[in-house]
């Protein structure tokens, strides 16, 4: 079993600022320092960074405040993706006093294909199949709206889903499990070309089909996918519900994530 310090490395070195090729139609890439800055992309707009290079004090205040500039002049939000042993220590601060506000802290797990032994079980009445179209994608997104009441879904979701799938087909597969007409569990797994990771993401599941093992087969399923591809790594930014399944499976805590948004205040 590969160390916890030998996966967040690995981690650090192949995914954190990965860029995609191709990138889905509209979104531009711009690199600053350290920095890379994702434009144009369906929900808000992203900066990610293997590490920060040694910006510190009032250097990196200013970093920072390039990057609300730029997002200020196109009136978006974006996320300043934040990992738990990112440096310097008062990041956190410097981040608030620029105007971010923190969302939910996730756990960074990863285990090594090989590692995964789980089988995919549904139960009887729920059936598991690949998503291709915009329907699809739009009972997704109703699905994530009913599980966590988010508005605006049925835009950002369908649109993120949908020009991923167009842009590269062979980089991300999504899934859904259901039960007659009704979506119960929708997932996806990104293949990170170039690295030995894939990523999986969603897991959303209806409350009343939960504790059902939908989850956890959507998550063998996936791991199954990825080691027919060679894959080396699954990783997961685990919410508290669903990492403790994972552990279970054998993914191992690495770091933590937490977003931190910054929005345009509002008016013209």
């Amino acid at each position: 079993m590969s160390r916890v310090s030998e996966l967040l490395a690995a981690y650090d070195a192949q995914v954190r600022d990965r860029v995609p090729d191709p990138l889905p139609k509209g979104v531009t890439v711009e690199r600053d320092g350290p920095l890379v800055r994702f434009l144009g992309l369906a929900g808000r707009g992203f900066v990610v960074y293997r590490d920060l290079g040694g910006f510190e004090g009032d250097e990196l205040d200013e970093l920072i405040g390039r990057q609300v500039r730029v997002f200020a002049e196109r009136r978006e939000s974006f996320e300043w993706k934040l990992h738990g042993h990112d440096r310097p220590d008062d990041l956190p601060q410097r981040l608030l006093a620029a105007g971010f506000e923190p969302e939910e802290t996730e756990t960074v797990v990863i285990t090594p294909v090989a590692a995964f032994a789980a089988g995919v079980q549904l139960p009887e009445d729920v059936s598991l199949r690949e998503a291709t179209t915009r329907a699809d994608y739009e009972r997704i997104a109703g699905l994530e709206q009913a599980v966590w009441g988010h508005h605006g879904q049925e835009t950002w979701l369908v649109e993120m889903l949908e020009s991923e799938r167009a842009v590269d087909p062979d980089a991300i597969t999504i899934v859904v499990a259901e039960a007659g007409p009704t979506v119960v569990c929708a997932a996806w797994i990104r293949f990170e070309l170039g690295t030995e990771f894939a990523t999986l993401w969603g897991g959303a599941t209806l409350p009343e089909w939960r504790r059902r093992g939908i989850y956890r087969a959507t998550v063998a399923h996936r791991a199954n996918l990825a080691a027919e591809r060679g894959f080396r790594y699954l990783e997961v930014d685990a919410s508290d519900d669903s990492r403790p399944i994972l552990e279970r499976l054998g993914f191992r805590p690495v770091t933590t994530t937490t977003p931190y948004v910054w929005s345009p205040p509002p008016g013209p």
